[in-house]
């Protein structure tokens, strides 16, 4: 699909988003916030085992069209393109997932730096769990907070800058990521790597999330928790139809879903 082929319009809608579009952060803000807390992170077509394009046509056809959701690859690649029609200075990345340490993590996640009037914005629409719900300015040390959370940005000599996470008064690393210059392929790699390796994360159970203003609603495998900031719920399903009617109701996903 060709920059004048897009339909930005439809895409706005399908975030429900009717702010700004000059290039400030207050767009940049808005657009962030509105695709995160409107497209659910899920995994359904991986654990279908159907072949993940990040070709524009195709993803404007499944989430914008079809009102699907994604992962990182997906979410990141559609919302780069989109901040690019609209004239921002985008530079998109790969990122290492902290687990136990990033020495047993490749670069698996997309990430993008945006550029505003000298300043760095770090932006990920496609995380899911504890990623960031709007733009996260790349300065070092600085807490921001964000939606009732609260994030920070370190740096490491080996790994880069760490974007990290406040749970219960401390800092947990969620990603690790370096400036380096990424090519359309190394996201073809990795993008193939973590939806068709029969023991990537993505190919084991059911995952479907999205932040609420303060908390978050998920669906992992048979189970889907309600976290608000007072109080938290979850509810176990026993059969496909109730987790089938959990999609439909909390992220309105009407794909068909069989368990394994």
């Amino acid at each position: 699909m060709s920059n004048e082929l897009f339909d930005i319009m439809a895409y706005f809608k399908r975030i429900e988003y009717s702010g700004p579009t000059d290039v400030t952060i207050e767009t940049l803000r808005g657009l962030h916030i509105a695709q995160v807390m409107k497209v659910p992170f899920e995994n359904l077509d991986i654990l279908n085992q159907k072949p993940i394009s990040l070709e524009i046509d195709d993803l404007f056809k499944k989430i914008v069209t079809n009102k699907r959701g994604g992962y990182c690859f997906e979410m990141n690649r559609l919302f780069s393109f989109v901040l690019k029609k609209l004239g921002f200075r985008v530079e998109n990345l790969l990122a290492r997932v902290w687990k136990d340490g990033f020495e047993s993590s490749g670069k698996t996640h997309q990430v993008m730096l945006v550029e505003i009037d000298g300043q760095n914005w770090l932006c990920d629409v496609g995380f899911g769990g504890n990623g960031p719900v709007s733009p996260i300015l790349l300065e070092e040390g600085f807490e921001q907070e964000d939606f009732m959370r609260r994030y920070r940005i370190t740096r490491d000599p080996i790994y880069g800058y760490i974007l990290q996470f406040k749970i219960k008064d401390v800092f947990q690393a969620v990603y690790a990521f370096t400036l380096d210059e990424c090519y359309p392929q190394d996201y073809a790699i990795a993008n193939y790597y973590t939806s068709t390796y029969p023991s990537s994360f993505f190919r084991q159970a059911l995952i479907c999330t999205k932040p609420t203003e303060d908390g978050r609603v998920t669906l992992f495998d048979h189970q889907l928790k309600i976290a608000g900031k007072e109080s938290e719920t979850e509810i176990a399903f026993d059969s496909d139809e109730e987790i089938q009617e959990a999609l439909q109701n909390h992220f309105g996903i009407h794909e068909q879903f069989k368990s394994k």
